[in-house]
């Protein structure tokens, strides 16, 4: 970096190499043009005609000084071609140009060939510059103000004052291009005729009546009709909020209700009246916030619920809190563009009190605005999930997504994520007037709806869950097919969970038999096969129990003996006599340490009737080791909603801590007591032919022991998956005592599992849908685009041709979005 500041592989060359036959000195370097050679005055103004905004170094006195195409003599001709001079030009020698690279001044030559009135402008922006603070916006949310400190920063912090007519232009910039995309320089009307609404991105997943509905839509029969319903969410962001500096006359804005925010003049008139709710916060604090300074406390929003788009007219200021007089006319004002659906979901926070008057309220606002026939309509009122608790019961049933059916998964939470790519922006349109503020928000609305068009995708879940509710279904239907009748979940296959106690007396009464018949195998006169390997089980649980008793002793327990050598002497003497039975039980082997070799830690054949018996009691034992681990982890839940719910100071905690930690060691015990048995039938199976065990008996992760109504860590309620062992047999065979309580809890997993299942059956019709929606309007869009190429006439050929080409490149890039949607979303479920 130090070797550029000098003349680097150039310091030897002392003329021009410019032109042919150029010998003047070579003193001047371009920054911005490729390479470090240096050139003459006369070969450096000759290379820059084409580009007079690049920046110049002119070596002198050792070093390079920062100097301009203006004073080098170089003069930028407008109205004609490079290098060709005006015949009658319009000279200014102190224009300023705002470019990417800096601040640049320049000498200007306006054409006089035509008669014209000259205004004499004295400033202007590059379209390049105006094009990356916008884009930059966008992506950074930076600010105007830091955006004009970077340029002067770049022209080495000499740069004149321009930044209000930087504000101006930007607005300027924005606003024509709205015009740009939307097609309005397409009309042969103009932009004089651009309606309300027009120039919002809509949409594509949401119903568009006209655009991407199927023919006959209307008449969808009532199973189906809910695949056609618009969802909408209204909220506010007092993020959103802006200082009272000018008045609406001094920067009324050039956004006249066009995109997102409602028309301004007829949206204020309205607001006069007060609410008189008096249950929620957003609006019993309206009066009470601080709103002084402020000509606009936040901003109240109209957007798809599921989607997240914001919708056309549907956004206004809020003067003072989120008032129903300002969230009426939002709803109603954006309600004139959703054509005829028929069916609606709208979700707010307030629905329970501010839908109860909503249609009387309707008279007060202009005819042009009303919801005409919505009596005919299903409309359905809903409260967000998350906000959903802090409402009364009542609220709660009447007003719950999940007990709704055609809701799918909807959550009615998304205008909440979408604050977060927002609220970035409040800092600097705070500061701004009225219209600039309605003006940049409309410009970042409109951006944050092209990036969800850009970045649609759709991942179904619905099989995992079906799955589970199956598998749930099945196991408790075979056990109680009395209380479980489910349609089309029938199957034939039953298979019933035998206990280690049911096995037992089962081993027994078989051998009876065989001594009756005499079929005698009895190899002892007291101890039978069965109660030999029975036995020999008890004793390996007696074993893992001792195990777990020492471990509780911890490595501190003979500490007691070293103190008790200092208070009673007599224990020094009592032990030396205890030495010979210590020493000879010392060499014997540890009872929990003592191998026990049942069957399945030998190998045999299959005929040994011993191996047999081991893998029915190991079958049995893994039942019974389930069983417990269920109702432990059942006792574990009561217990925690217990605690919550009823238990409060340090006293009562520390107990029922207690009793938590006592169940949570007897689920260690059950589950270490069925890895025993499973490594048992793992042992056995191989000898004894048996392939299809581990389909009846997996293998049990730490993942999968967790309780009905619990997922695994990190899992939503939606997302939550049931663990396999709650799907096996024997869920419902638990002892009479627990009836009541396991009927209870089965049932209400079993409505859960249900629900879930129905409800990802519903998304992915939903998505589906969805699909076809956007591929729909991404075609007619495109259709639309091609029409527009040739909609104005009587213009000059270079007019039609840019008219021309813009409507294609639109046309293309809608064209290229339905490609791309349709083979992602067909290689995926194969709908399309």
């Amino acid at each position: 970096m130090l070797r550029l500041e000098g003349c680097g592989d150039f310091i030897s060359q002392a003329t021009c190499h410019g032109t042919y036959g150029c010998s003047l000195p070579a003193e001047f370097h371009c920054e911005d043009c490729f390479g470090t050679k240096l050139y003459c005055q006369s070969c450096t103004v000759e290379r820059h005609h084409e580009h007079p905004l690049h920046r110049i170094k002119h070596w002198k006195d050792a070093f390079f000084h920062n100097v301009t195409l203006k004073s080098l003599r170089l003069r930028i001709q407008l109205g004609h071609p490079t290098q060709e001079r005006c015949y009658n030009p319009a000279a200014c020698q102190d224009f300023i140009v705002l470019h990417m690279n800096g601040i640049h001044e320049v000498s200007l030559d306006f054409c006089g060939c035509k008669t014209a009135q000259i205004l004499e402008p004295k400033t202007a922006a590059t379209f390049k510059l105006l094009r990356h603070f916008h884009i930059l916006s966008f992506k950074s949310k930076v600010s105007m103000f830091e955006y004009w400190q970077t340029l002067t920063h770049l022209t080495h912090n000499r740069g004149v004052d321009r930044y209000d007519t930087l504000l101006r232009m930007i607005q300027e910039w924005r606003n024509i291009t709205l015009f740009k995309c939307f097609g309005q320089g397409h009309n042969p009307a103009g932009t004089e005729a651009t309606e309300q609404g027009s120039c919002a991105i809509l949409c594509l997943a949401c119903p568009q009546p006209g655009k991407n509905l199927p023919e006959n839509w209307e008449s969808a029969p009532s199973e189906t009709r809910w695949l056609y319903a618009l969802f909408l969410a209204i909220d506010a962001n007092f993020r959103l909020a802006c200082k009272n500096v000018f008045l609406d006359q001094m920067d009324p804005g050039l956004n006249h209700g066009w995109a997102y925010f409602v028309e301004e003049q007829q949206y204020k008139t309205f607001l006069t009246d007060k609410s008189t709710c008096a249950s929620h916060n957003a609006v019993n604090l309206a009066e009470m916030k601080n709103s002084w300074g402020l000509a606009a406390t936040g901003a109240g929003t109209i957007g798809c619920l599921q989607h997240n788009f914001k919708w056309p007219c549907g956004v206004g200021d809020l003067q003072k809190g989120e008032k129903y007089m300002n969230m009426d006319y939002l709803f109603f004002s954006t309600m004139q563009h959703m054509g005829d659906i028929t069916v609606l979901n709208i979700s707010y926070d307030i629905a329970c009190q501010w839908s109860t008057n909503l249609w009387q309220c309707m008279h007060r606002y202009p005819s042009t605005i009303h919801l005409c026939h919505h009596d005919n309509k299903t409309i359905t009122f809903l409260v967000p999930k998350f906000h959903l608790p802090a409402h009364i019961e009542i609220c709660q049933i009447t007003y719950s997504h999940n007990l709704l059916k055609g809701m799918a998964w909807t959550d009615g939470e998304a205008p909440e994520c979408g604050w977060a790519n927002i609220n970035p922006v409040a800092m600097s349109t705070r500061e701004m007037g009225p219209g600039s503020c309605r003006d940049t928000l409309d410009n970042h609305f409109g951006d944050f709806n092209w990036k969800k068009v850009t970045n649609m995708a759709a991942v179904p879940e619905r099989d995992q869950h079906v799955r589970n509710f199956e598998d749930f279904n099945n196991a408790l239907e075979h056990e109680r097919p009395e209380q479980m009748v489910v349609r089309g979940m029938r199957n034939t296959h039953f298979l019933l969970a035998l206990m280690q106690a049911a096995v037992r007396l089962s081993l027994s009464q078989q051998e009876a038999d065989n001594l009756e018949h005499g079929m005698d195998d009895l190899l002892h006169e007291e101890v039978l096969c069965s109660m030999l390997i029975s036995s020999g089980m008890e004793i390996e649980d007696q074993q893992c129990r001792l195990v777990r008793d020492i471990e509780l002793l911890g490595g501190h327990s003979t500490d007691l003996h070293k103190v008790q050598l200092l208070y009673m002497l007599v224990i020094a003497r009592l032990r030396a006599s205890d030495m010979p039975t210590s020493r000879t039980h010392s060499t014997e082997e540890k009872a929990h340490k003592i191998e026990l070799w049942l069957p399945s830690k030998i190998y045999g054949d299959a005929t040994d009737p011993v191996h047999q018996c081991d893998a029915t009691l190991s079958q049995a034992q893994a039942y019974d080791a389930l069983d417990d681990l269920r109702h432990h982890l059942r006792l574990r839940a009561h217990l925690y909603k217990f605690k919550d719910t009823h238990i409060r100071g340090q006293q009562a905690n520390t107990h029922v801590s207690a009793i938590i930690d006592k169940v949570e060691s007897n689920v260690s015990v059950a589950a270490a007591r069925y890895h025993r048995a499973w490594s048992a039938l793992k042992h056995l199976s191989p000898a004894l032919s048996r392939t299809m065990w581990k389909e009846e008996f997996p293998k049990l992760e730490n993942d999968d022991i967790h309780g009905m109504s619990q997922g695994k860590p990190g899992q939503s309620s939606g997302n939550r998956t049931l663990s396999w062992i709650w799907k096996a047999c024997g869920i419902a065979s638990d002892a009479p005592e627990g009836e009541i309580a396991l009927n209870e809890s089965l049932r209400i997993e079993w409505c859960k599992s249900c629900a879930r299942a129905m409800c990802w059956v519903e998304e992915v019709q939903l998505l589906q849908e969805e699909m076809r929606h956007v591929v729909a309007y991404l075609m007619w869009h495109a259709t639309w685009w091609d029409a527009q190429a040739d909609h104005r006439t009587g213009l000059v050929l270079a007019e039609v041709e840019g008219i021309r080409g813009y409507a294609k490149h639109q046309a293309a890039v809608r064209q290229d979005l339905h490609d791309t949607f349709l083979s992602k979303w067909g290689a995926m479920n194969g709908t399309f």
